[in-house]
């Protein structure tokens, strides 16, 4: 009997992913994603099948079948070092962010699947001196779940990305284990030149010489405040600061890549490409330091998909804990 999942906040779908990769029996019965530029792409790469459903807070519990694993990347924005830090009073299309795990925490009261998977930003543990995660995992004991948790980084995973976020595993109490270890690494050390996209890099993702001068004027102005702010050249041989969408999320992710490359713009910018061969990540960059396979598609424009890749998960630490989990149930 194939093991069944429950897809929620999905995202463009990485979790999923990971558990198909662990479990060789998995079934999706049921997605659910409010995002419709995500869903294009979660579409582009699992098909319609089952129809992603949509906001969470309006779809019945009587609606959604029967599921062996919760997954359920629920928004961080609330808890993230990078956001406001409103946690529960966060809101966002008029409901808070923060309190959007209570979802699935009435979901799996009123179908008991036999464990729940939440991935969140590391600084969850600690907002509001901790409380904001007691809240959390007493929810899931209350409705008779035994909860583990640890926070991983990417870079331990085979990706060369500096990444920490907590990951959460909660099993039925009839069948929880005595203890739940974590996995501390897998897969093999990679810098950033092993994911680099083959070359030539088109010529847009090349700053121009204009832009780069700005980035550097205003890392200047920063630094002799004594602040850190400011783009950042990663080396070759080295890892990626985290994936994050919006604000310095790519400047701070830039390379110097030497390969030849054209230096005619194919988009309108101001001033010339820069001479010192510096640019952004490719979308396709992003999603191998995320852990995606090449065969994963990208079907959006560069704006998207950066966002979605900021926010999704890395598929091998999601596999990594998947496989856990499922020696786990295999044992029960």
């Amino acid at each position: 009997m194939s093991t069944r999942f429950a897809d929620l906040f999905a995202g463009i779908g990485g979790i999923r992913l990971g558990f198909e990769q662990a479990f060789d029996d998995a079934r999706t019965v049921f997605v659910s994603e409010w995002d419709r530029y995500a869903n294009k792409t979660y579409e582009a790469n699992f098909g319609k099948s089952p129809a992603i459903e949509g906001d969470i807070t309006k779809i019945a519990v009587s609606d959604i079948p029967d599921f062996d694993i919760c997954l359920a990347g629920f928004p961080c924005q609330a808890f993230s070092i990078a956001g406001k830090h409103g946690g529960f009073s966060d809101s966002y299309r008029g409901q808070s962010r923060g309190t959007l795990f209570a979802q699935v925490v009435r979901v799996c009261e009123a179908i008991r699947p036999k464990a729940v998977f939440c991935e969140n930003v590391k600084g969850l543990v600690h907002h509001d001196r901790g409380r904001t995660f007691s809240v959390i995992t007493g929810a899931f004991e209350e409705i008779g779940y035994k909860t583990f948790y640890s926070v991983l980084n990417s870079k331990d995973f085979g990706v060369p990305q500096n990444r920490e976020r907590i990951y959460l595993v909660c099993f039925r109490k009839d069948i929880a284990p005595g203890e739940f270890t974590f996995p501390e690494r897998a897969g093999t050390e990679k810098t950033i030149r092993d994911i680099l996209q083959e070359a030539p890099i088109p010529a847009k993702y090349y700053l121009s010489d204009t832009y780069l001068e700005s980035l550097r004027a205003h890392k200047a102005r920063h630094a002799a405040k004594g602040n850190g702010f400011g783009y950042v050249i990663r080396d070759l041989d080295g890892i990626a600061g985290t994936c994050v969408c919006g604000g310095m999320g790519r400047e701070r992710n830039l390379v110097t890549d030497r390969r030849e490359h054209s230096m005619i713009p194919t988009t309108h910018i101001r001033g010339n490409v820069n001479k010192d061969d510096v640019r952004k990540m490719t979308p396709r960059e992003w999603a191998r330091l995320q852990g995606y396979p090449d065969t994963f598609r990208l079907p959006l424009s560069d704006t998207h998909l950066y966002k979605q890749l900021g926010n999704t998960v890395t598929v091998p630490v999601i596999r990594a804990v998947a496989e856990r989990i499922k020696n786990v149930l295999d044992d029960a």
